[in-house]
């Protein structure tokens, strides 16, 4: 197990790079990182003072972001409806789990068409002709 340092957290790996949820543990706390994934919960607790949490899924697992009321403002639109986001922020570790407290969101929703796009039609299955 990696041990850091306070003086790494400010290192840790720099946006653009996303960094994958199984590895979500291992920033320090306090560390700046991007990560980027699919939408699948966005919940706004009435208790929660404007808070929005976002639960954002890769290929390796889950990830935790939590929106202040501030930034879901500038944010709103993708906060709202994007289906594939990337998210800039520091990692805030509280009673064993782990947040990434958000400082930018963006919207990448439009790489999930192209996947259909490069994939062509040859990934689509074909009508039975014979009939």
């Amino acid at each position: 197990m990696k041990v850091f340092s306070e003086s790494t957290a400010h290192d840790w790996p720099r946006p653009p790079s996303a960094l994958v949820a199984a590895r979500i543990g291992d920033p320090p706390d306090g560390a700046r990182v991007t990560v980027a994934g699919l939408v699948i919960l966005r919940q706004r607790p009435g208790t929660a003072k404007g808070v929005i949490f976002i639960t954002l899924e890769d290929e390796t697992g889950v990830v935790n972001i939590v929106v202040w009321r501030a930034l879901y403002e500038k944010y709103r639109r993708a906060v709202i409806a994007g289906r594939l986001l990337r998210v800039t922020g520091r990692i805030q570790r509280q009673s064993g789990v782990v947040h990434v407290i958000a400082e930018d969101v963006e919207d990448i929703s439009h790489l999930l068409d192209r996947l259909l796009e490069d994939a062509g039609d040859s990934t689509l299955p074909q009508a039975d002709q014979t009939a």
